[in-house]
């Protein structure tokens, strides 16, 4: 063999090695994960698949915060709105579609880019998690699902914490289909869920740049609040209303999400308004303390403050992602330029 032959085949050898570039931000809600997330998808030509539980249902716009197809900026988005609320979807269901989306996508030459902040699904995806097939048993589920309705979703929580602490400061009292999960799980195997989760590989599939947006907790809390203002605005009950309309029950994803249980109690007429807003304000504010909580337990998160100018925590986030890359934002701006 030529030593030209040699130098191509090594080439070849280096380029089918190469894992797939994978840019991911996350951060608790509020934080400013859409506006960053245009900007870096513009600059870096990519499209973006959406990691948010809640984002996958159709009409549910409001309560998620999803954004607009008139907010896109002609940025192709994944994952929004496939999916009807009183149907399952899973992390595991999402792991499958969302490596199929990143397919699609690094096949146009584009940049995978996950934004999102449901932590499961987003480690799931990052470091692709086998998830074990335990069964089920719809019994202990119904038996669950009863006991969650007659003495609250609280007091269902409070035995997952009892046999899953790890799980039960992740999770909220609300997602009762995860809670219920998490307890079957345990019912079936003597495992925990969390025990699952630790047994799992940590080595990526992917070349991953993963960006974390965090805020001082005083200054989120005033987001979270104000964006709920801005809901309450733009419609968020009449969106609840509609939903009840169609009678999904009460167990549905729809009816158990932040936002839509609190205000679905208004309108069945268990408590006023006010106290329903207090309770999502409140609720919300625990959720991103567990999301952050989620993240900081995750590796090689590049974390930027969002307290400060945002033009120049986009130059950062930049930085960070041509260094992890090794591309220069110049060139990825020709315009012949492809990925991969």
């Amino acid at each position: 063999m030529n030593e030209n032959n040699y130098i191509g085949q090594d080439k070849l050898r280096r380029e089918s090695e190469r894992k797939q570039p994978l840019l991911v931000l996350l951060g608790p809600t509020a934080v400013g994960k859409t506006r960053m997330s245009l900007e870096l998808a513009k600059a870096w030509q990519a499209e973006i698949v959406s990691g948010d539980s809640m984002q996958v249902y159709k009409g549910m716009d409001i309560g998620t915060a999803k954004i607009a197809p008139s907010e896109q900026e002609g940025i192709p988005h994944h994952l929004i709105d496939i999916r009807e609320p009183d149907e399952p979807y899973s992390a595991a269901d999402f792991q499958t579609e969302a490596a199929a989306s990143i397919t699609g996508i690094a096949s146009r030459g584009k940049l995978p880019f996950i934004v999102g902040g449901t932590g499961l699904y987003i480690e799931s995806l990052c470091y692709r998690y086998q998830f074990a097939d335990n069964g089920s048993d719809d019994a202990f589920r119904q038996e669950q699902e009863r006991f969650a309705a007659e003495n609250g979703p609280e007091a269902l929580h409070a035995r997952l914490a009892v046999i899953d602490p790890q799980a039960a400061t992740r999770l909220h009292p609300n997602d009762l289909r995860r809670v219920i999960r998490a307890l079957e799980v345990y019912h079936l195997t003597g495992q925990t869920f969390s025990e699952q989760q630790a047994g799992q590989t940590k080595e990526s599939p992917y070349e991953l740049c993963l960006v974390g947006l965090t805020m001082e907790r005083a200054e989120l809390y005033r987001r979270i609040e104000q964006r709920i203002d801005i809901m309450l605005e733009q419609g968020l009950v009449e969106e609840v209303r509609r939903l009840l309309e169609r009678k999904y029950p009460p167990h549905a994803v729809a009816m158990q999400g932040l936002g839509y249980k609190e205000i679905a109690a208004y309108l069945r007429g268990e408590c006023s308004l006010a106290a329903a807003v207090e309770l999502l304000k409140r609720d919300t504010r625990r959720f991103a303390k567990r999301q952050l909580s989620w993240f900081r337990h995750m590796k090689d998160i590049h974390w930027i403050d969002m307290g400060g100018n945002f033009h120049n925590n986009l130059q950062t986030v930049h930085a960070i992602i041509a260094g992890k890359f090794q591309v220069d934002l110049e060139y990825i701006s020709n315009q012949s330029f492809r990925w991969g």
